[in-house]
């Protein structure tokens, strides 16, 4: 096995997406028969898991892994386990800087250069990104600088001394292409990093091909970077092109499949918010949807209001239209315009900044601080949350009023609350800061909190209750159930009862008025 203890180890995917369950079965068997390797370091830029395999998954391990510097674990509750409990040394960093710190690193750059992170827990002057106990005495990996009078967050270079990628095919002088993966990811650029550091490149692929079949343009690393190719015997298992299925050719561009109408989802507490969400959308605007409410929610009724041609989705995976997948598989989507490399993604959110982004949200205090990365005891990680919340035009957080429990009917007069959850969520000072509200105002950013019964308008003094739902009492629902007391709106306003209706509630007419 090239894998050897103490190594620093990185992979690159996303969910299930380009996993190389080969490689890792051989790794946990030589790890469950004689210790090695051990004490590695590992390094992964986003989630790599369905809760039940993946890199990330396979690597929460004690023992095998004594550090990790990773982006997102919320799909891999063992590896959160092992965070909480102090069993591992955890660091998380923003998706979009882990992509593009592999340019600096190939580059010799002192480090990877952002604003992006500055006053969340990703600042070292709060917490450093250290994300337990255990890492909080340890070395810092980020470091504020200045530079022409502003402050930057400096990422520091990660020493990589082996890569896991996967591909399709490999011709015979370890060419790679990557024609049946379902997100193009930033694989030459991990290899470039790593390779200048003198590590090795490992890829999995479904089968080698004779050299020179490969077409130049569709290889995606040069076989010169690859040290060793393994190559998958039980593809429809362990070269799966998602976790929900092996190969669709709709989700990586070889085929167009027929679009039937899409069953709406049912009235529910979520739809209820992604509704209202959804009424600050301007028509032509480039969106963002996060995991969570929205992921579960916003493509369905786009579909359902028959406005998929009045907006461009994206996903931080690198795409662009297309109907997106949820849950385990997020990150893919069916008939897709483009896919293009993830840390060039990242470039367009990071530095032009997207339209509007609909993203999930746990908690959000009088500061208008958004906690999203915390959640009680478990911590999922940042994934693309803060590259794309830090820069996006408009941010519109979907989350419950309340948590744990909360149930509510719907009816033609509004909302009805039959019974509150009891976990609060706007609190007086949320857990950890994954999205500095201070900052947010100051830049000018709208920012709009959107629950099921109220929603919020962020301003330069705070959080201003600027809606309520009908039927919902502003002393017993709202501000009893809140650990601050908001600014309200002097002009406060009702709800649209529409959103709370079966059938489409006329967001296309809404949208096109603006």
């Amino acid at each position: 096995m090239r894998i050897k203890s103490g190594s620093t180890l990185c992979t690159i995917g996303m969910t299930l997406v380009s996993s190389r369950e080969s490689i890792f079965r051989e790794l946990d068997k030589r790890f469950d028969e004689t210790g090695e390797p051990n004490n590695l370091t590992y390094v992964h830029s986003c989630g790599q898991s369905d809760r039940e395999a993946g890199a990330v998954w396979h690597m929460a391990r004690e023992g095998l892994t004594k550090r990790v510097i990773g982006g997102h674990w919320g799909l891999c509750p063992r590896m959160m386990d092992l965070i909480s409990s102090n069993k591992v040394e955890a660091y998380c960093l923003p998706q979009g800087q882990m992509a593009n710190l592999f340019h600096s690193m190939a580059l010799r750059e002192p480090g990877k250069i952002s604003k992006i992170g500055l006053g969340t827990f990703i600042d070292p002057r709060i917490e450093g990104g250290k994300m337990n106990e255990r890492t909080k005495a340890l070395e810092d990996i980020v470091d504020v600088i200045e530079l022409d009078g502003e402050e930057y967050l400096r990422y520091r270079e990660i020493p990589i001394d082996t890569l896991l990628i996967r591909g399709t095919y490999a011709d015979e002088n370890g060419n790679i292409s990557t024609e049946e993966e379902a997100m193009v990811l930033e694989l030459l650029p991990a290899v470039m990093a790593v390779k200048r550091f003198g590590g090795q490149v490992i890829c999995q692929v479904k089968q080698i091909l004779k050299k020179g079949t490969i077409d130049p343009k569709r290889v995606v690393v040069p076989g010169v970077f690859v040290d060793a190719v393994v190559v998958c015997e039980n593809v429809q298992k362990e070269h799966r092109q998602t976790s929900s299925w092996y190969y669709d050719p709709s989700y990586s561009g070889q085929a167009v499949a027929m679009e039937g109408a899409l069953d709406p989802i049912p009235l529910g507490i979520r739809k209820v918010i992604g509704r209202r969400a959804m009424m600050e959308l301007k028509k032509d605007s480039i969106i963002n949807v996060g995991t969570g409410i929205p992921n579960d929610v916003i493509g369905a009724i786009l579909a359902e209001e028959d406005i998929m041609e009045d907006v461009t989705i994206t996903v931080e995976s690198g795409i662009y239209g297309g109907i997106p997948a949820g849950g385990i598989d997020f990150g893919i989507s069916r008939n897709p315009q483009a896919l293009i490399p993830r840390d060039r993604q990242f470039e367009f959110y990071n530095g032009a900044g997207v339209d509007f982004t609909f993203m999930g949200a746990g908690e959000m205090d009088q500061e208008g601080n958004v906690n999203a990365t915390r959640m009680g005891g478990k911590s999922p990680g940042a994934g693309g949350f803060i590259d794309i919340t830090t820069t996006a035009r408009n941010v519109i957080f979907c989350s419950t009023f309340t948590g744990k429990g909360l149930e509510a009917d719907f009816d033609d007069e509004g909302i009805h609350i039959r019974r509150e959850g009891s976990i609060r969520k706007p609190v007086r000072s949320v857990k950890q800061i994954s999205y500095n509200g201070k900052l947010a105002s100051a830049n000018g950013q709208n920012m709009y909190y959107v629950t099921e019964r109220a929603v919020f308008r962020l301003t330069e003094e705070g959080p201003m209750l600027i809606e309520i739902a009908r039927d919902v009492d502003l002393e017993r629902d709202i501000l009893d159930q809140m650990e601050f007391r908001p600014l309200i709106a002097k002009d406060l306003k009702e709800c649209p009862t529409s959103v709370y209706r079966d059938g489409p509630f006329g967001l296309k007419q809404i949208i096109a008025c603006k």
